[in-house]
């Protein structure tokens, strides 16, 4: 049956599915007759209990958590297309619907009853090989604390004492830049004094009501049309500190850099391996003819850069360990990022501690050293191997 003719159904079971799904019903209970509703939600209470961050719902597979990066598979058997298809419809709002629809991915934010507790998730929902799956992300309900999440204080310290500027989040998928970012933001919002405007797909961690500031969440597809729109329309709302969520085309990459040069202070992440990597993307972005301006404007308003990776601890189903690379604008760090010499960024790191600059190498040798993460880990994630042995 299309897709489209179920529009309706739908939507009516998104309404409700917050609102009903509020009892806890042991997974040995559950058969496959169950509601769909009611099927999603046990997987999802599933996922919370056990600490896991993912739940995904592909046909051919059982219901599949990720805990500490590693997957394990419910106890129910492989779904069918004809099970996954409605089951995730019944949690999909009509706006996203529509969006399913027309552009064959929609990500939104949920909420609904886990053992007495309302948890957030964050829905990814994809067409694939003419049939719909599902990856839902756990949202804790308290923004983490920076110590429990490995992040150096001093560096969150430092960053949150910035008053303009763009400090840019990169890493891998999964690699923790949307909670880092909470983390940092929060830091702000509890100190008091800032108004802080945030443009997300979708809004995860809610930041909770502090004395002396005021906090605007804008979700794309829902409050806004796009990152760019709400970059745009947010420099009219006296922002102090803007963070958007992901920079993925050239007008919100330019519209960043000119809040970012007009005194504002933005937060925002990329998709890349390593500071070197976000150096080299952002330009990108652009046309070439104006790839030269791009870097000028980027050493002026560039004022950090935080690589991080999320390593596995040395027993299966531990708590993965934050591994990072940061880089400060620094004269000669700004002089090679305007002149285009890239080669030279990963020198300028290595040698810039007293600037507060460490490499993944450091941060992954540190980790070893403390018996955190195996050897095995730690050489996949190092450039040089024999620095291990110094």
């Amino acid at each position: 049956m299309p897709l489209v003719s179920r529009v309706p159904k739908a939507s009516a079971a998104a309404l409700a599915f917050g609102s009903r799904l509020t009892r806890s019903t042991p997974m040995s209970t559950l058969s496959d007759s169950a509601p769909l509703a009611d099927r999603l939600h046990q997987w999802l209470e599933w996922a919370v209990q056990t600490g896991a961050s993912d739940l995904h719902v592909v046909a051919g597979h059982p219901p599949v958590i990720r805990l500490h990066g590693d997957l394990t598979a419910l106890p129910e058997a492989p779904l069918t297309e004809a099970e996954v298809e409605p089951l995730l419809l019944s949690a999909c709002p009509a706006d996203a619907l529509a969006r399913l629809q027309s552009d064959k991915n929609a990500d939104f934010s949920f909420e609904c009853a886990v053992a007495g507790r309302t948890i957030r998730f964050r829905a990814s929902l994809f067409l694939a090989g003419g049939g719909t799956g599902g990856c839902f992300r756990v949202i804790p309900d308290t923004i983490p604390d920076l110590a429990w999440a490995g992040f150096p204080e001093p560096m969150a310290a430092k960053i949150a004492a910035l008053r303009d500027g763009l400090v840019i989040l990169t890493g891998a998928t999964g690699s923790g830049k949307t909670t880092t970012l909470a983390m940092i933001v929060n830091r702000m919002n509890t100190s008091g004094g800032y108004r802080i405007i945030t443009v997300e797909e979708p809004v995860e961690y809610l930041f909770p009501r502090a004395p002396n500031s005021v906090v605007t969440q804008r979700e794309v597809g829902a409050d806004v049309l796009s990152f760019a729109d709400g970059l745009k329309y947010g420099l009219r709302q006296d922002p102090d500190v803007i963070l958007v969520g992901e920079v993925r085309d050239r007008e919100t990459a330019q519209m960043a850099l000119s809040a970012a040069e007009t005194g504002h202070l933005v937060f925002s992440t990329l998709h890349t391996r390593d500071a070197k990597g976000a150096i080299t993307r952002f330009p990108d972005l652009f046309p070439p003819e104006i790839q030269n301006g791009v870097r000028a404007q980027l050493a002026m308003s560039l004022r950090a850069i935080v690589s991080q990776r999320l390593l596995p601890g040395t027993e299966k189903g531990a708590r993965r360990h934050l591994a990072l690379e940061v880089m400060w604008n620094t004269l000669p760090i700004a002089s090679a990022i305007r002149t285009n010499k890239i080669e030279s960024i990963d020198n300028y790191i290595q040698t810039g501690r007293e600037d507060g600059m460490f490499t993944f190498d450091e941060s992954v040798k540190k980790l070893l050293r403390a018996g955190k993460i195996t050897r095995a880990v730690a050489v996949e994630n190092v450039r040089d191997v024999n620095y291990l042995k110094s």
